[in-house]
């Protein structure tokens, strides 16, 4: 397996940070067009969906994919 690096990304680029994708599909998928009864009920829903989406690993995978990073043979 090659070494890992760290890949410098601009100061301001959340384009470029895989996880900005997982918060989006989070959003997009579980959170959005709901209505929560209060902040515990929100907590909940979120811890929720976060352990289904975060337990499939194939799913983490293709969300989180980037071709900069694939480029550079670092997964």
């Amino acid at each position: 397996m090659p070494p890992k690096s760290i890949i410098e990304l601009p100061a301001y680029s959340p384009e470029l940070n895989p996880v900005e994708n997982l918060w989006q599909y989070l959003r997009s998928h579980y959170w959005s067009n709901r209505s929560y009864d209060g902040y515990d009920d929100l907590r909940e829903a979120a811890c929720e969906s976060w352990q289904v989406v975060c337990l499939d690993t194939e799913l983490i995978r293709s969300i989180c994919r980037c071709s900069y990073v694939e480029r550079n043979n670092l997964l």
